[in-house]
């Protein structure tokens, strides 16, 4: 009997530490999860916070630069406008008055399309495609380089937010090409499919090294861009070959 006794507490002691180890384990599995859960939600708020400041940057920049096309359009276009129409309403002949007019009414058309530039709605109001054909043909029109643009498929409809990010990236790719590249041609091409949209950017130009850090925004900046909008930014190039740039951005999460 005294040996039962022995053996049930036995029994009853083992029972105890194993239920124990099985409560103390379940605390530690929960603590753990719970500690994952609060990692998790506080790399979304920075993921959050990351995306918010870059759409704000990349807002700022955008105003930034409109302003300064603003500028310039006052001085040397609609200025150039208003001198004119001042002479011509000081005449006295009639077809002097009559061109005054027209100038007025061109003022007014001007005045408009610079007042829908300050408001960034106009992203919404554009295609991509529109968007970077315009800045092309700026190229050409001034003589810098011979450009080539190329579309395949149904453009993808995207948020603002990530167009404008898109936009920006395009600019700056744009900008470092005029200002550093000497290129001869700059080839963009645009292919949307079913999974995402890829944009390449392509010159001529005298390409550079990569282990050099760039001025301006910087190609790490601007890789730090697409990722914030889920894509991702992949640049080849090297002394005397030029530079291929390529953005891609996932559909699923356009």
């Amino acid at each position: 009997m005294e040996k039962d006794g022995k053996d049930l507490f036995v029994v009853i002691l083992l029972g105890f530490f194993l239920m124990l180890f099985m409560v103390s384990f379940i605390v530690i599995i929960v603590v753990i999860h719970r500690k994952r859960q609060v990692q998790n939600q506080q790399k979304i708020l920075n993921l959050k916070a990351e995306y918010e400041k870059t759409i704000l940057n990349v807002e700022l920049e955008i105003q930034e630069e409109t302003l300064g096309y603003v500028g310039r359009e006052l001085h040397d276009n609609i200025g150039q406008l208003l001198s004119l129409t001042k002479l011509n309403l000081s005449s006295s002949k009639p077809e002097k008055i009559q061109e005054g007019r027209h100038l007025i009414g061109m003022v007014i058309k001007e005045v408009r399309a610079l007042s829908k530039t300050l408001n960034l709605d106009w992203v919404e109001g554009i295609s991509l495609g529109e968007y970077f054909q315009k800045e092309l043909n700026k190229l050409d029109q001034i003589g810098f380089c011979k450009t080539q643009f190329k579309v395949e498929g149904q453009e993808i409809k995207l948020i603002k937010e990530k167009k404008l990010v898109l936009i920006r990236v395009f600019q700056e790719c744009l900008n470092n090409a005029v200002k550093h590249s000497e290129a001869q041609l700059i080839l963009v091409s645009m292919v949307n499919t079913s999974d995402c949209l890829e944009l390449t950017f392509k010159d001529d130009g005298n390409g550079f090294d990569l282990s050099v850090p760039s001025s301006g925004l910087g190609l790490l900046n601007l890789s730090k861009r697409m990722e914030t909008i889920g894509g991702k930014m992949v640049i080849q190039t090297k002394r005397g070959t030029g530079t291929e740039i390529k953005l891609t951005l996932p559909l699923s999460i356009a």
